[in-house]
């Protein structure tokens, strides 16, 4: 299956994963003896970039890796997806790393090197300002500097989808410019504080959401992990459920999440169609060890969400959102 889609153009990090597993996450000061270890493509950019390619969308990559080893590892399923990786550029620093600890419930800590992702900066995106300026969607996250964000959102003439993860100071414009901000609930408090530093910050996510709004955001998707994701895009608040699966590895679902999202944006769907679309694609993710090799193609069957009556949505490979 295939769909014909607008491009999306992830601006972001490249990593490499090392990911370790355990029984149990360790308390500070305790050495645990791990099950396993890997070594996996990673980084928020990429992870979403595989994402948005596996569900359909023609998508680039804009970012940095490290004339090292570890850059083969770190854009070994790029191109393998289908992403375009002419603008990701080897520079002399060590190609990003993230240490990834999963426990056997599927939990994950994470602790990441920037490394090469640090060159991601203005300088770097006005080289790429054509292929930002064509973009449908152009997706930005917080694990680059915070000029290349500014950057990327100056040169969008598309929709710009801003996933402050982690969250890090950006321009005011850069939030306002977002359609959709996505965040979690903890980054959606972040972002309010930073937006409004004087501002009482609420504490469930519909009240954040509205808050969120009142200030100039101009759409807003909260993902709430297993419970799913708030919708906010006109005058609607939408809750949007997800499917009930079992967790091998949480790690990367958001980015899948926001993959899916933005491949849904880019073919014409609705904010609301493609965060339906999405909630399923992270829900997929999870049930995988890692995070780009865990990601759902468009041949891959979706599982369903339980509908209010108790029959539950057809769990079938879907190129649209459903």
């Amino acid at each position: 299956m295939s769909r014909s889609t607008g491009t999306v153009v992830v601006v972001g990090s490249l990593n490499v994963d090392q990911v370790v597993t355990v029984e149990r996450h360790p308390s500070p000061g305790e050495t645990l003896v791990a099950t396993s270890m890997s070594l996996l493509p990673g980084g928020k950019g990429a992870n979403q970039a595989v994402a948005a390619a596996r569900r359909g969308a023609h998508t680039a990559m804009v970012g940095s890796v490290g004339r090292d080893g570890s850059a083969q590892v770190a854009t070994s399923l790029l191109a393998d997806s289908g992403v375009d990786v002419t603008h990701v550029r080897a520079v002399d620093a060590p190609t990003g790393l993230a240490t990834v600890t999963v426990d056997r419930s599927g939990e994950n800590t994470i602790v990441v090197v920037p490394g090469a992702n640090r060159a991601t900066d203005r300088e770097a995106l006005l080289t790429a300002a054509p292929v930002v300026a064509s973009a449908a969607v152009v997706v930005l996250q917080g694990e680059i500097p915070a000029d290349g964000i500014a950057a990327a959102a100056e040169l969008a003439t598309g929709r710009v989808l801003l996933n402050l993860a982690p969250v890090v100071p950006v321009d005011r414009e850069v939030v306002l410019a977002a359609d959709p901000l996505v965040v979690n609930e903890h980054e959606a408090a972040l972002v309010l504080a930073q937006l409004d530093p004087g501002a009482d910050v609420p504490a469930d996510e519909p009240a954040l959401v509205a808050a969120l709004r009142a200030l100039g955001v101009r759409s807003v998707v909260v993902t709430l992990g297993a419970r799913g994701a708030l919708v906010a895009d006109g005058d609607d608040l939408v809750a949007v459920p997800s499917p009930r699966v079992t967790a091998v590895d949480s790690s990367g679902a958001g980015d899948a999440f926001v993959g899916a999202l933005a491949a849904g944006l880019a073919g014409g769907d609705s904010l609301l169609d493609a965060a339906r679309q999405a909630v399923r694609v992270g829900a997929f993710a999870v049930q995988g060890a890692g995070t780009q090799p865990s990601y759902p193609t468009l041949d891959d069957v979706l599982p369903s969400v339980d509908l209010p009556d108790g029959s539950a949505a057809p769990a079938a490979p879907a190129g649209g959102a459903s």
